[in-house]
């Protein structure tokens, strides 16, 4: 199905998505999670009740409310529920507690938080399925007429999502996304990788990581059956589990990908029918891929460049990575990607410089952050602003995308200027290395530390053997080998836990 045939008017607010699917599938499976299935009519009706559930608490239009669940179903329907009453979500990982978790709240300014604690709202009690798919049906606790009296509902522009995201400094701020931004993105990269209504998508990523979010609208776009799984499904879980749903379409990051690729050989790839894995979060080894595709010659892959500001900057055409090694994609139709120098002037193919994005799924701003949101978008071109996004590359001819490395990940080594990204790329090449992370250096005097997984690897044979990949100036001085890397939550990279275990050793 094209994305955007939805009926006779596309929606214009997040929770109308799902009503577009409900019409168009109501008995088709949405959402599996844990044994149990709604069909679209009944996460759409479970939406109306989370909704109604949510109001009774006092959230409204304006208001912003934490979603602190496990994966689930009441996850899905309470995001849905919150976009019917005005308010703006944000899923936290269920790991965000103690001072994290104040910090948001404090933050956010939040009216609600809604954890395994309260007790899931009522969201399977039984409901007609005429009045599931009857846009003015009542719902328990709530009175669609005087909510149209109030003048209650969503605007397009209204803020409906808030992500809080990490940099390198202060504590974490939150990304806004309003209901249009929201959708363009969902439409925009739902054109681009094509779900269909056949598929079965197989989510093992937190909801709370925008990736793994978005697999909820791409899926409804598509009128496709979602499986979420959890960050648990790794090894022969993951095998088992994407043969028992008969999963089509595969996200990942690349720690999924390298543990997928390590027990396909071991388990074997019999009743598995991926026709498609799609990537982004972090640059993914070209020889998982290889091996990936070896074990399962049926598979495309698609790559993606994205951010949180964004949700994505670039999108590569299936498989186009053989022919383009080391591309991310081409600019999201409708939107624009290009490279600037130092001072901001356009440069052209070939030249790195800082990668800069425009276009209507760009972020709004970072929550009660002016000076930061300021400092990402230092002026207007046209309709929408241009978003800085502190990473660099360059474009080639054609307009594909290279990623040379984040403004956090250059830094000074013996006065040449270095990328951990090249240098984590080059150190995945050597033989025996699982996976590679340079923490650059945090002071004057020190030197950036290489830290690799592997279990029979020593440190100078990694650093010698890196001599045949990349410049001798760019190679750390120092080694760590760690049996594996440690992980966030979202399957990224732990850096600062990988600090605390380089200054221990």
């Amino acid at each position: 199905m094209p994305a955007g045939d939805l009926g006779s008017a596309p929606p214009s607010v997040l929770h109308e998505l799902l009503d577009a699917a409900a019409r168009r599938h109501p008995s088709r499976p949405a959402l599996t999670h844990a044994g149990r299935t709604w069909d679209y009519a009944r996460l759409r009706a479970a939406s109306l009740r989370a909704a109604a559930w949510l109001r009774e608490r006092g959230a409204g239009r304006g208001d912003r409310v934490l979603l602190a669940l496990p994966p689930g179903l009441a996850t899905a329907a309470l995001v849905y529920g919150c976009s019917r009453v005005g308010a703006a979500f944000c899923v936290l990982h269920e790991q965000v507690h103690g001072p994290a978790l104040a910090h948001v709240r404090e933050d956010s300014e939040a009216v609600l938080l809604v954890t395994a604690d309260d007790g899931p709202p009522p969201l399977d009690a039984p409901l007609d399925a005429r009045d599931a798919l009857e846009e003015e049906a009542p719902e328990a606790g709530a009175d669609p007429g005087e909510e149209r009296a109030q003048g209650a509902g969503p605007l397009s522009v209204d803020p409906v999502c808030l992500i809080y995201t990490s940099g390198s400094t202060g504590p974490p701020k939150a990304v806004v996304s309003t209901h249009a931004q929201l959708l363009f993105a969902a439409r925009a990269i739902h054109g681009e990788l094509a779900y269909t209504r056949d598929d079965v998508v197989y989510c093992a990523l937190p909801l709370s990581f925008d990736y793994g979010l978005y697999q909820l609208f791409l899926s409804a776009l598509a009128g496709a059956h979602l499986w979420l799984g959890s960050a648990s499904d790794v090894g022969p879980v993951l095998v088992r589990n994407l043969r028992r749903s008969g999963a089509t379409v595969l996200p990942v990051v690349p720690s999924l990908a390298q543990g997928l690729a390590r027990m396909l050989p071991r388990y074997g790839a019999d009743g598995i029918r991926l026709r498609l894995l799609t990537n982004t979060g972090s640059a993914m080894p070209p020889g998982v891929l290889a091996e990936l595709r070896a074990a399962l010659p049926g598979m495309r892959v698609q790559l993606m460049f994205g951010l949180t500001e964004c949700k994505r900057v670039a999108v590569m055409p299936p498989d186009e990575d053989l022919r383009r090694p080391g591309a991310c994609g081409r600019a999201l139709p409708g939107t624009e990607v290009f490279v600037v120098d130092d001072r901001g002037r356009r440069v052209g193919p070939g030249t790195v410089g800082e990668i800069v994005v425009r276009g209507p799924h760009v972020m709004a701003g970072y929550w009660r952050r002016p000076e930061q949101t300021a400092e990402r978008f230092p002026r207007a071109e046209g309709l929408f602003p241009e978003l800085r996004t502190g990473d660099y590359g360059h474009l080639d001819e054609d307009g594909y995308l290279y990623f040379s490395g984040r403004r956090d990940d250059l830094y000074k080594q013996r006065g040449f200027r270095v990328s951990a990204e090249e240098v984590e790329t080059a150190a995945r090449r050597v033989p025996g290395v699982r996976g590679a992370a340079v923490l650059p250096p945090a002071g004057d005097g020190e030197e950036a530390v290489l830290c690799v997984a592997g279990s029979s690897l020593r440190p100078g044979e990694v650093l010698a053997a890196l001599k045949r990949e990349i410049e001798p100036y760019k190679i750390p001085a120092r080694c760590l080998v760690v049996p594996e890397l440690p992980l966030t939550g979202h399957g990224k990279t732990d850096r600062k836990a990988l600090r605390v275990i380089a200054a221990e050793s």
